[in-house]
């Protein structure tokens, strides 16, 4: 059951406590326990792995990718079981056949039946990644190696899909198509073992790289405990995942500029992954130094703009692969130490702020008179934001634009400037700060 602060008492406290919950989510996964009954609301429904579960009562209305998750709980194969049975009380056929027309592409079928066209597609993806995007390529050490060799595969591979831009997309878009149809026909013995160990190695490869450009990949809930723990290990064997990390805010400011960041970074093998990798980061410290100084962030935004559309186009000319690599890796690491100094300085965001108007008008304004009507645009942002939630309330948004208005012409700040636009500047700066 679901709780909320303003329940009585007895009631909240009935619910037991976080680990008391976790003890129940143990015993309904052991097949040896006597817990063999949950009613559920909005818990247990995906990525909730029982494989000996055969049987689920709906009666709530569920669609799309939530549906197809909620009655795969009982589709998993577990010794001598052979199906699952839903128990459908609310009327989830329409639903479900629109959620299985979703997850084929927007094939018409006959919704249930489309078990067949969901095989159908796992098997034509699997032949054009086998043939298309991955032939000639070794795998070898996945399929048939020890844990390290299976590792190692895993990030070769990584690094084979991110040769260029075009086939990073390609790659990243049948994978999940082949997902989409997998999760349909997953209970279906008309799959071979082979034809499932190779959708479990195309989506581990997917979700590393997800993981690496987006942040936490969907599919990992979904994906057994095997899989999984070679996902964790293919990405701190590489460094991938403890670099990664560092730009989650899970270390300090000082450690991302280290040696010893600069050293994991420069240990990275595979040139695209430490591309990639630079490129999340980099934009990851752009966005933190949005909050400190809006105007300085933009100037690296831009700077960042242009690798990344570098990045993009750098074809799979395999001669120049490596020269256009390194070349983007010292482009990436320089504009990171530039972004570090800059951050150092500790400007005035407010000064740049009207500086970067100055350049936008083409004015000229005294640089003394500049800096004393920054240090008071500081003082009044800093007397205004002093109220709680002050950014949410008109009157003080109000108090705050009247008094800018009041200090530009105080100071003479030239009136043929949009200050409309200065004040949305101050404003946004003020809120991130």
């Amino acid at each position: 059951m679901t709780r909320h602060k303003d329940d009585p008492p007895d009631l909240y406290n009935m619910l037991g406590t976080k680990d008391d919950r976790k003890t129940l989510d143990r015993q309904f996964k052991s097949a040896k326990s006597n817990f063999k009954i949950a009613i559920v609301v909005d818990m247990w429904l995906t990525g909730f792995d029982v494989p000996f579960l055969d049987t689920i009562y709906i009666d709530k209305p569920i669609q799309r990718h939530n549906l197809i998750q909620t009655i795969s709980r009982v589709n998993r194969k577990f010794q001598r079981k052979s199906k699952g049975l839903v128990v459908d009380y609310i009327g989830i056929k329409e639903q479900l056949n629109k959620a299985l027309k979703h997850y084929n592409g927007g094939n018409s079928g006959s919704g249930l039946d489309e078990v067949e066209t969901s095989l159908q597609v796992v098997v034509e993806f699997l032949a054009l990644l086998n043939t298309e995007l991955f032939a000639g390529f070794d795998t070898s050490g996945y399929f048939s190696g020890d844990t390290l060799a299976q590792m190692r595969c895993l990030n070769k591979a990584v690094e084979h899909v991110l040769r260029t831009k075009t086939i990073e997309t390609q790659f990243m878009g049948y994978v999940k198509r082949l997902k989409a149809a997998y999760n349909i026909c997953v209970g279906s013995d008309k799959l071979t073992q082979a034809q499932r160990d190779h959708v479990h190695f195309y989506v581990a490869v997917r979700s590393i790289i997800f993981k690496m450009t987006r942040g936490e990949a969907p599919d990992l809930m979904q994906m057994n405990r095997k899989v999984k723990t070679l996902i964790a290990k293919a990405l701190d064997s590489s460094g991938v995942d403890i670099v990664y990390n560092l730009g989650q805010g899970q270390r300090t400011e000082v450690d991302l500029f280290s040696p010893e960041y600069q050293d994991k970074i420069d240990a990275l093998p595979e040139p695209n992954t430490k591309i990639m990798l630079l490129l999340k980061l980099l934009q990851q410290q752009i966005k933190a130094y949005q909050g400190e100084n809006r105007a300085r962030a933009t100037v690296f935004s831009e700077r960042f703009e242009k690798l990344v559309d570098e990045y993009n186009n750098r074809g799979d000319l395999t001669e120049q692969r490596e020269d256009i690599a390194a070349q983007l890796t010292k482009k990436a690491m320089e504009t990171m130490d530039d972004l570090r100094a800059d951050r150092d300085n500790q400007h005035n965001p407010y000064y740049d702020i009207l500086k970067s108007m100055v350049a936008k008008y083409d004015f000229e304004y005294p640089e003394d008179k500049l800096v004393e009507l920054a240090d008071a645009v500081v003082a009044l942002v800093a007397k205004v934001s002093a109220y709680t939630d002050w950014s949410n309330r008109d009157t003080i948004k109000a108090e705050l634009q009247f008094g800018l208005m009041e200090l530009l012409a105080d100071h003479d700040y030239p009136p043929d400037v949009d200050r409309d636009e200065v004040y949305a500047e101050v404003f946004e700066q003020a809120r991130a700060g």
